[in-house]
């Protein structure tokens, strides 16, 4: 015990801290042992503060429960009763609050559009590009087009081209026609001449797909599943939207099977996004809950830079994640999920969100002073990390002078002794992940932390609002599908409505056509 019994003084402001209450035990023992005046005026002192404290509270609880109205609920705006606090969800979006300074400008740091468009463009030679915005108004009440169809063919059953004229059927389809600052809906009426067969008295359509196959168009299937999937909009508000913008009504379950048929032409395009980030150089992985009619499920999202696909499993056991990562070679970004450490390959942990919960720490334990050392060198020695990756990007060449600071921390930390429970777990846990806290250092490209996996989770959690409990598992499959291409579309900065209506089913070749066009555009 230290024998000068003064206040200790903030190392940032300067302050006084007071002493716990503890340090009155070693003071009596000293006073009864010297008989130092100054211990006992000491004593005096602190006792004397202690009861204005407890009159100030006792005084403090006798007012409110003077003015306590008979129903229990007081009115007064400086007064909340327990009863009454919002309970807080751990597993909520928030945003934290940091003891360090320096901790906040990590988490600062560590956000996805500050990754992808200060860090990585760093790193790469990609530009964004703002997405233009579309403005919806209210169409014509009237057919506006009339196609004629009258090519002849032979007959497709007996290959005779001795066939002849033998009514018309004509069909109307309603779709959207799509204008530089606007929307209006599209009346057409295809007219199909039929023929006759001399031969074998056939009648058929001509076989050049001239007919429409459906009486909705493509535009407004497209911004049907653009407004479920972008604008997160349920399948009832979707179709009162096109019923109060274009008139369009959409009957029975329309919108459900514009979205079904979508996804299936994506199956394929989505099973190749899978592919590529099994196979590419760099994965982030999270996971999150949802429900499927009534039972509990996992969405997890695998993200590079340059795609995103989600997946569903019923439970959150990591055999299917292993046996896809099988044969990954790059390096995976994750949390701490023990799931992923059986996965054979280089893997970086977030480590937001080990500060995350080193700040959690610190607000539960305010008073442990070898808590706040280890969380301030742990600290600083980010903090340095980032600012490199700040100025210079995530390239190797620049990070891998950290390496000998890190190997110093880890040197320091293992002769740290005496420490407290929650400081020893703290310890504990940087020696269990020590080869993929800083696996970022000694590649290029690769983030320090996972908020790119939790972007995409966020998607997720914004459209689960709409979906969760009524869909099925076939029905989530579909959503997560088409959700897949329109985050892929967001990292690729192509529009999500323009790919769908331009009827192609390859993002890649869509965005090579796109950067192809525009400086033709441009001249």
């Amino acid at each position: 015990m230290a024998d000068d019994f003064r206040a200790d003084r903030c190392r940032r402001c300067g302050s006084k801290i007071p002493q716990p209450g503890l340090e009155t035990i070693v003071w009596r023992h000293r006073w009864g042992a010297s008989r130092d005046p100054a211990l006992k005026q000491t004593l005096l002192d602190y006792n004397q503060k202690d009861c204005e404290a407890l009159e100030l509270v006792a005084n403090s609880l006798v007012d409110l429960n003077r003015a306590a109205p008979a129903d229990g609920k007081s009115s007064q705006i400086e007064v909340i009763l327990a009863s009454d606090l919002k309970r807080q969800s751990p597993y909520g979006f928030k945003r934290n609050e940091f003891v360090f300074p320096e901790m906040e400008t990590i988490n600062r740091a560590a956000y996805w559009d500050y990754q992808r468009e200060r860090v990585y463009v760093k790193s790469s030679k990609k530009s964004t590009r703002k997405r233009k915005r579309i403005a919806v108004i209210r169409g014509s009440s009237t057919p506006n087009e009339t196609m004629e169809h009258t090519r002849r063919s032979s007959c497709p059953e007996c290959k005779s081209e001795q066939v002849y004229k033998h009514s018309k059927q004509s069909r109307t389809v309603v779709d959207l026609r799509f204008a530089r600052h606007g929307i209006k809906r599209w009346i057409i009426r295809h007219s199909t001449q039929l023929y006759r067969c001399v031969s074998c008295k056939k009648t058929f359509y001509p076989l050049d797909g001239s007919r429409p196959a459906s009486k909705y168009g493509s535009n407004l299937i497209a911004y049907t599943v653009y407004l479920i999937i972008e604008l997160r909009l349920s399948l009832g508000h979707v179709t009162s939207n096109i019923r109060k913008l274009f008139d369009i009504s959409l009957w029975g379950d329309k919108t459900y099977k514009f979205k079904t048929d979508t996804a299936e032409a994506f199956r394929s395009a989505y099973d190749e996004m899978l592919k590529n980030l099994c196979s590419g150089s760099l994965l982030h992985f999270d996971e999150t809950s949802v429900s499927v009619g009534g039972t509990n499920g996992y969405v997890w999202a695998l993200t590079s830079m340059e795609e995103v696909a989600y997946l569903y499993t019923p439970t959150r056991e990591g055999g299917t994640i292993q046996a896809m990562l099988r044969d990954f070679k790059g390096v995976l970004v994750s949390d701490f999920y023990a799931a992923y450490d059986a996965i054979d390959c280089p893997q970086q942990k977030c480590l937001i969100h080990f500060i995350r919960d080193l700040n959690d720490d610190l607000l539960k334990h305010p008073f442990d002073d070898g808590l706040k050392r280890l969380a301030m060198e742990f600290t600083g020695l980010l903090k340095l990390i980032v600012d490199t990756v700040d100025q210079r990007g995530l390239k190797k060449r620049f990070l891998s002078k950290h390496r000998v600071f890190v190997d110093r921390f880890y040197k320091r930390l293992s002769s740290e002794v005496g420490l407290s429970e929650a400081a020893t777990k703290i310890v504990e846990r940087l020696h269990k992940n020590r080869n993929t806290m800083f696996t970022f250092l000694d590649f290029d490209d690769i983030p320090w932390n996972n908020n790119n996996a939790e972007h995409a989770i966020k998607a997720f959690a914004s459209l689960r609002r709409v979906i969760e409990g009524p869909t099925t598992e076939k029905g989530l499959r579909d959503y997560l599908v088409l959700l897949s291409i329109c985050e892929t579309c967001k990292y690729k900065n192509i529009d999500f409505l323009d790919f769908l209506r331009s009827g192609s089913k390859d993002v890649v070749e869509f965005a090579i056509s796109r950067s192809k066009r525009r400086p033709q555009e441009t001249n």
